[in-house]
């Protein structure tokens, strides 16, 4: 089911009619409170409504079962690995525009045009700051140090956000090296991986661990939240790098749907997602780093401190998830 800016329920039937230019129909990934926003502004501007279906689970299956009949024009979603797999179904179609080519650099889409990134996030340290020391926190490689026994939280390995810090560590040195790095890792964990970032946040709080790995706008969501700001407060982001390189980072982006019934809209919205300001309505609202040059992060995002971004490519992070998940499993990392 869709909804609509302003909200009403859509029936899918209706959707798969005739094209109507004043509309766009989107399938999201992203929560609707980091994406709504964007939409009402988007609307108030065009007049063009935007209608969204916010599915959990299932997109890619969806839209290969749906085929050209889908009422869906664009494909909005968080993680390298998702934007590959959408792309790799056949159900998107590349996209010619010299406004995404001038304001998304080339590191954040599809050398072929089938993907958009639209923000990034960094997968960073949480620690402690009474138990951690300065400094003492510095590569993804030295979480394996067994000085960090039992004092380590984190979310399943399974996951997606763990998986792609995975594939960048093959990536980076060879699927050997990230097996025994998984292996140190899980001998170095406090308690069994469950949860989301904000949770191993809480466990630190509340002593069971001193430190995590968590993407870096989860801080922005624990101190917006009254119940989580006291969990937030006991912490600090640590950037760790790769051994010679940066930041691991993540992507979230858009792509259209090869059925796109209304893909004239939907490349107005599209383009409309990277201007200037639609990313700093991204960068104050959900507290994520624009993809954009020049658009300033959000005085709280800034306040996190400078850091390199990793060098590796985003595909070939994608590339690698697949043996990423199957050595996770192999080590039984989050058994």
């Amino acid at each position: 089911m869709f909804t609509r800016t302003p909200i009403f329920a859509l029936s899918l039937i209706a959707l798969a009619g005739p094209a109507l230019a004043d509309e766009v129909n989107v399938y999201s990934l992203r929560q609707p409170e980091l994406v709504q926003p964007l939409f009402d502004k988007f609307t108030e501007e065009t007049g063009i409504a935007v209608n969204v279906a916010h599915i959990d689970k299932g997109m890619v299956e969806r839209l290969v079962s749906e085929g050209d009949r889908s009422p869906a024009d664009l494909v909005m979603t968080v993680d390298i690995a998702k934007l590959a797999q959408v792309v790799e179904a056949g159900v998107t179609q590349p996209v010619t525009s010299d406004v995404l080519a001038a304001n998304i650099p080339a590191e954040f889409r599809d050398p072929g045009n089938q993907w958009f990134g639209l923000t990034t996030r960094a997968r960073v340290v949480y620690a402690s700051k009474d138990r951690v020391a300065d400094g003492e926190v510095t590569t993804y490689e030295d979480l394996t140090d067994p000085k960090w026994q039992g004092r380590i939280c984190t979310r399943p390995g399974t996951h997606d956000y763990n998986l792609g810090l995975m594939a960048a560590m093959i990536e980076h040195h060879d699927a050997d090296y990230a097996r025994e790095w998984a292996t140190g890792l899980r001998a170095n964990l406090a308690k069994k991986p469950e949860g989301n970032d904000r949770a191993q946040v809480k466990s630190i709080w509340a002593g069971e661990c001193d430190i995590s790995l968590g993407n870096t706008y989860y801080m922005g969501a624990m101190l917006a939240d009254p119940e989580q700001t006291e969990w937030a407060n006991s912490v600090r982001i640590i950037f760790p790098t790769f051994e010679g390189d940066g930041t691991h980072m993540n992507v979230s982006g858009v792509a259209m749907t090869k059925a796109a019934p209304n893909h004239d809209a939907a490349l107005k919205l599209m383009e409309f997602l990277s201007s200037d300001e639609a990313q700093a309505i991204y960068a104050e609202t959900n507290y994520e780093f624009p993809v954009k040059p020049g658009v300033a992060k959000s005085d709280l995002v800034a306040s996190w401190g400078e850091f390199t971004p990793d060098s590796l490519n985003l595909m070939e992070v994608a590339k690698s998830r697949p043996e990423a998940l199957k050595l996770m499993e192999e080590v039984n990392f989050d058994g």
